[in-house]
């Protein structure tokens, strides 16, 4: 793939978190440009089974095993493999594991992201990291219109205050360390309700629903009438790939924050997700649960990408039904044996043909 003016094609890269969800399509991606990965995540996958595993990317890469919490290992990572490049997405992402083990969402949310920050101050092979948080970040108020780049942070759950605090973090470093233009450029990107096949991840509305419904089980729904603005996973990490590129070119603008959403303005609830995925599968229910133990959960959260769509001349491919559409027929090959590599490359392919389709930008 020629793709993002063919920038990565031979290319170190470092990638945090390459076993999860999000990770292992960035790490596909990548390697179908052409770019040299090294993968830095925990000893464990995350998820059992993982997209990383199915796609046996472990035979595409270099494999680092190792603990963002740990400066030292993650220092001896970077200074080992030299990349030009890094993408952070190790983190512990669940909402309500961060309930439940606050200390050790911070410590890996927080801490982890200081520590790939340190690293990237002690190397001077690096030349753009893009760190990924998440859409939580802000001061939700549960407002009808999305949430802009410069409105306040916050986050009343460990987790949404981790993600918030590691924004603060990567603002405070790239002040004081990396302002000059000849420093390594750093830039946070924002994303959230990301979906795609792969995603084996608990307490997600799309693995719960296909799980259930590759089981014949009813698909259990927490909260039917919260509106989300679902988005396909390839559309946030076109956007990571799109700052990267411009980071790379030295432009000191794009070392801030952005925003990535999906094109439905309005969102769509839980309850019209389930629905669609079931009218998709061809059988199937779903059914309302009542956890003995509710957590708070936004009702509306909503972003607004106008900032990347005006400096970055990016903007989504598939709508929120295309998406869906897309996770089905994964999950159909996933079902039958398929090879999963190549399946989750065709399915990449797809998405960039869609995009040249479309006329965007990065994919010309």
């Amino acid at each position: 793939m020629t793709l993002f003016t063919n920038t990565f094609s031979g290319q170190t890269v470092l990638v945090t978190g390459h076993t999860g969800f999000k990770g292992a399509w960035l790490t596909q991606w990548l390697c179908d440009m052409g770019a040299h990965v090294v993968g830095f995540s925990l000893p464990d996958d995350p998820t059992v089974p993982s997209l990383y595993n199915l796609a046996q990317l472990g035979d595409l890469i270099t494999d680092v095993r190792g603990d963002v919490s740990d400066l030292a290992q993650v220092n001896a990572a970077v200074q080992q493999y030299r990349p030009t490049t890094i993408f952070h997405l190790a983190a512990q992402p669940i909402v309500l594991t961060g309930y439940e083990q606050p200390h050790a969402t911070i410590q890996a949310n927080v801490m982890g992201t200081v520590n790939v920050l340190e690293a990237i101050r002690q190397c001077d092979s690096v030349r753009a990291a893009v760190c990924v948080t998440t859409d939580k970040v802000y001061a939700n108020r549960e407002w009808v219109w999305g949430y802009r780049e410069s409105d306040r942070l916050g986050g009343r759950d460990p987790y949404s205050a981790s993600k918030a605090m590691a924004e603060l973090a990567i603002a405070s470093y790239r002040a004081s360390y990396f302002a000059a233009a000849s420093s390594p450029q750093i830039a946070s990107v924002r994303a959230g309700n990301v979906i795609g096949g792969g995603d084996f991840a608990p307490f997600r509305l799309v693995p719960d629903c296909m799980n259930a419904l590759i089981d014949g089980r009813p698909i259990p729904v927490r909260n039917p009438h919260s509106i989300r603005p679902w988005q396909h996973v390839l559309e946030p990490l076109s956007g990571y790939l799109l700052v990267a590129t411009r980071l790379l070119a030295g432009d000191v603008a794009a070392a801030s924050a952005w925003n990535f959403g999906p094109l439905e303005q309005n969102g769509i609830t839980t309850r019209q997700l389930a629905e669609k995925l079931i009218a998709l599968w061809g059988s199937g229910s779903w059914t309302h649960t009542h956890p003995e133990e509710a957590k708070e959960e936004t009702h509306r959260l909503r972003l607004t990408w106008e900032k990347a769509a005006s400096e970055l001349a990016w903007q989504p491919v598939y709508t929120w039904a295309d998406a869906l559409g897309e996770i089905v027929d994964w999950c159909r090959a996933y079902t039958g044996a398929g090879d999963m590599r190549t399946t989750t490359q065709q399915h990449i392919a797809k998405y960039v043909t869609a995009a040249q389709q479309k006329q965007v930008a990065w994919a010309q």
